[in-house]
C-alpha cells in the first residue's frame, strides 16, 4: 500500500468525495475557485487545501500531474513528501 491509499483510508467519505473532485481538477487543468499555491523554494510543487485537508502535488516540465502527499493539516504535512 502507497502513502497515498493510506492517507485516503484515513478520511471520511466526505474528504474523500473532495479529493477525487480536486484531482480531478487539477489533472483537467480547471483550478479556478481552487485555493492553490505554489510551495516556497521549489518550482514545480503546489498545495490545495480544502479545510483542513491538504493535497500536495507536483506538475513536470511536461504537464504531467503527480500528487505527492494527501493529509490533514498538521506540523509534518510539508515535510517528507
Amino acid at each position: 500500500m502507497d502513502k497515498i491509499e493510506k492517507a485516503l483510508r484515513k478520511l471520511s467519505e466526505k474528504e474523500k468525495d473532495w479529493v477525487k473532485e480536486i484531482v480531478a481538477r487539477i489533472v483537467s487543468n480547471d483550478w479556478a475557485g481552487l485555493n492553490v499555491e505554489k510551495l516556497g523554494g521549489y518550482e514545480d510543487t503546489f498545495r490545495v487545501r480544502k479545510g483542513d485537508i491538504r493535497i500536495i502535488f507536483r506538475r513536470d516540465h511536461d504537464g504531467r500531474f503527480f500528487i505527492l502527499k494527501v493529509a490533514r493539516k498538521s506540523e509534518k504535512t510539508y515535510h517528507g513528501f
